[in-house]
């Protein structure tokens, strides 16, 4: 599946959860990542508890469920590598990926948080593997 692609065209709900460094997790609502490449995303945020559980644990996952009347979407298991406070960076994904929250938003701190994207996986397990055991 081609990231790009698939995050321009579908539309559906996204939730990023990350975890401190003592595992306190947290999943926060956001919208669909910007994709800088096919093993790289990013997101603009806030300096909320998402951002804050960043700076000591770099791992996320993101839940994308498709706006469908199945159970469709994607998984992916990512790993902070950098993020800006570049306004222009900021606004570069903005534009793309946040059009209607550029000016209601414009004030606030904002960060891009870019990602590798490190596994992809669908948002159902494939099946069974063996005794209930479930396939990731």
């Amino acid at each position: 599946m081609k990231l790009s692609n698939y995050f321009d065209k579908v539309k559906g709900f996204g939730t990023l959860s990350t975890a401190d460094s003592k595992g306190n997790v947290n999943a926060s609502a956001i919208s669909k990542p910007f994709v800088v490449d096919e093993d790289t995303v990013a997101f603009v945020m806030t300096g909320n508890l998402t951002h804050k559980n960043l700076q000591s644990n770099p791992n996320a996952a993101y839940f994308f469920l498709e706006k469908s009347e199945k159970y469709d979407g994607v998984r992916l298991h990512l790993t902070k590598i950098r993020e800006s406070r570049d306004m222009a960076v900021i606004e570069e994904i903005r534009k793309k990926r946040y059009p209607i929250f550029s000016i209601k938003y414009s004030q606030e701190s904002k960060y891009a948080v870019f990602f590798k994207v490190d596994k992809v996986l669908p948002l159902v397990a494939a099946g069974v593997l063996k005794r209930g055991v479930t396939q990731q």
